[in-house]
This record gives structure tokens, C-alpha cells and sequence, in this order.
């Protein structure tokens, strides 16, 4: 068989691998609603530099949608979760949408690898639980029995007119190069109000947790005032339906500023609870006060807190609280935020 025709032959695998994709999904579990772009022979999709896609937007939110897939994983309280992945634009000249199904000399089991890529304003798009993610990139490996694995960062992709010589990963041999790239601030999740930025997403359907590495910042803009934080990761479980901050998590609004090594964030019911450790408590400090205590629960809307004990306390002057006693019931009434403002619950 000569050199052009087994070219030949590997592009007609491609572009039936590619036709079947929907046949594929639906038996994983997963569903498409296009087709992979695929490339004319002779011709390449520039690889242009990685940007990073604004949060989404209600302006935008109609724009132009290329190819999705959806995973539907099955919670252990026996419901279903969807996932979503979505390249938002059409275009090759910013973007492609190509799959790696199995090759003929793939051993059975063989994961099918979807690649997403969008330079353009939209990006792809990966939705799960109350979160949107917004990155350049995102590679989804689909296996069997299970939801899948997803990566999402920034980077490049692009379908290649030929196998390269000597190609060995699963990628190359379907003729697809992808190229992640860790850049910081490159992920955006929005949740309600809240922007989140961060440097990489990891999902796996092994324990059903998205992590987003750091560093992690975010804003919340308020009626009369703007919620800013940091944390060294986020925690996005698909089963409990729950968003954690991780590992050194601060909160400042005005003169308070909160901290805690854990906080569980849910921006529709405007609070989080801030949970600290036997070592370094949940704390939270204004200009002549410091309120310690293992579990603290913050309105996102009016600042305002409420300890749940053990407590402690601090005037401004040094002498300790009469809360300072450890107790094991909850405070009677919040703690407000200093200076006028109407009174704020949790």
C-alpha cells in the first residue's frame, strides 16, 4: 500500500469517526448537538494566542453556540447531575471542535477524547452545578461506565492535515494538537453575583469533584459596597451540589475582613459559612472588633455575621468579650458591620 493511500485511509477514519459521534455519546450517556469541525486536506486552522473570555454576560449569553456535550452523572443519592460543555463560537479561525474516537487498533475500552477550543470572546464553556466556567480550552475524555474526565485552562487547538510521523499519544494519532497551558486568572467561573478567577480546572467522575486551582480571587458587587477574597483553590461537588473555597480563605467588605482554612460559598442564598480548624479558627476582624469562633456564618448582602461556638472576642481596647468563654450554642444576635446601616440576617 503506498504513502498517499494509507493518508487517505487515515483521513476516512477520521471523518467517519467524527460522523459517528453521536452515535458514540448516546451510548456513554452523553449527548452532541453538532458534529466536529473538521479540516479541508491542505489547509490548518491558526493557532492563535490564548485569551481569556470574559464571565458571562446577559448580552452574550445568545450568542452563536458551536458543539456541546453533555455528561449525565448519577449522584450518589441517585439523581442525575448535568455537565455541560460548550464551545461557543464557529469559526476556525478562532477555535475547533474535533473528537478522538477509538482506531481500529485501539484495545476495547478505549475513551473517546473531545477537544474544544475558542479564542473568541464567548470561549468554551463548562457548566456545572450553580457554577459557569468560561477558559479557551477544554478536553473532555469520555469512558465507559462512567461521566468522564474534563481539564479546562487556557491554550490552543487545532486538527492537523496529517498523523504526525512517529505520533504515540492518543491526540496525535487522530491528528488533533492540543497545547494547555497553566495561566493564572485564565479560568472564570461566575456564580450569581460572584466572579471567580483561577488558573485551571480537573474534573474526574471518580469521586465527582471539579477542582480549580489557584490562586483563586473573586468579587461580589453589593448594593453599597464590593465583596472581595482570594483562596488557594475551589472545590465544586457535582454530588453534594456544594462550592468550596480551600486553604487560606479571606473575605473583605468594607473594614471587615473574614478568614478561615475552608468556606462554603452559595451565592443565591447570599451566605457563607466559614469553617476554621482547632489551630486557626474562623475569624472575623473590623476596626474595633475580632470575633474567633470554629464555625461563622456570613450574609454576603449586608456583611453582617453570626459565630457558632466555640467563640471568642475582642474589644477594640484588648479586653476579652464575655463570649470569650467557649460556648457551644450560637450567638443570639448577629454581629453587624460597623458604622450606619439597616440590620442584616443570616
Amino acid at each position: 500500500m503506498s504513502a498517499d493511500t494509507g493518508r487517505k485511509r487515515k483521513h476516512s477514519g477520521l471523518l467517519l469517526a467524527a460522523a459517528l459521534l453521536s452515535v458514540a455519546l448516546a451510548q456513554t450517556g452523553t449527548s452532541t448537538t453538532q458534529t466536529p469541525v473538521t479540516q479541508t486536506p491542505g489547509t490548518q486552522t491558526p493557532a492563535t494566542q490564548p485569551t481569556t473570555p470574559p464571565p458571562a454576560t446577559e448580552t452574550d449569553a445568545g450568542a452563536s453556540q458551536g458543539a456541546s456535550v453533555s455528561l449525565t452523572r448519577t449522584a450518589k443519592d441517585g439523581k442525575q447531575r448535568l455537565i455541560t460543555v460548550t464551545r461557543t463560537g464557529d469559526s476556525d479561525a478562532t477555535g475547533v471542535f474535533v473528537a478522538c474516537q477509538p482506531l481500529d487498533n485501539d484495545p476495547p475500552g478505549t475513551p473517546t477524547i473531545s477537544v474544544f477550543s475558542e479564542t473568541g470572546a464567548g470561549g468554551v464553556r463548562v457548566g456545572i452545578d450553580k457554577n459557569l466556567i468560561v477558559a479557551p480550552l477544554a478536553l473532555v475524555t469520555q469512558k465507559d461506565g462512567g461521566d468522564g474526565h474534563i481539564e479546562v485552562s487556557a491554550g490552543t487547538a487545532r486538527a492537523l492535515d496529517d498523523v504526525p510521523a512517529g505520533a504515540t499519544d492518543r491526540l496525535g494519532k487522530c491528528a488533533i494538537e492540543a497545547k494547555p497551558t497553566t495561566v493564572p486568572d485564565s479560568v472564570n467561573v461566575t456564580q450569581g453575583k460572584t466572579r471567580l478567577k483561577g488558573s485551571r480546572l480537573v474534573y474526574d467522575d471518580s469521586d465527582g469533584v471539579a477542582r480549580i486551582s489557584g490562586p483563586i480571587t473573586f468579587n461580589r458587587q453589593n448594593q453599597n459596597s464590593t465583596l472581595t477574597g482570594s483562596s488557594g483553590s475551589i472545590e465544586v461537588d457535582v454530588d453534594q451540589q456544594t462550592t468550596t473555597l480551600v486553604g487560606d480563605v479571606t473575605l473583605k467588605d468594607g473594614t471587615r475582613t473574614s478568614s478561615a482554612a475552608r468556606v462554603e460559598y452559595d451565592d443565591a442564598a447570599n451566605v457563607a459559612i466559614l469553617r476554621g480548624t482547632a489551630e486557626a479558627p474562623a475569624k472575623s476582624v473590623t476596626s474595633d472588633q475580632t470575633l474567633t469562633a470554629s464555625v461563622i456564618r456570613y450574609n454576603l448582602d449586608t456583611g453582617s455575621v453570626v459565630a457558632l461556638g466555640p467563640i471568642g472576642g475582642e474589644f477594640q481596647d484588648g479586653t476579652p468579650d464575655s463570649a470569650a468563654t467557649p460556648v457551644q450554642t450560637p450567638l443570639q444576635s448577629p454581629v453587624q458591620p460597623p458604622g450606619p446601616s439597616s440590620p442584616g440576617g443570616s
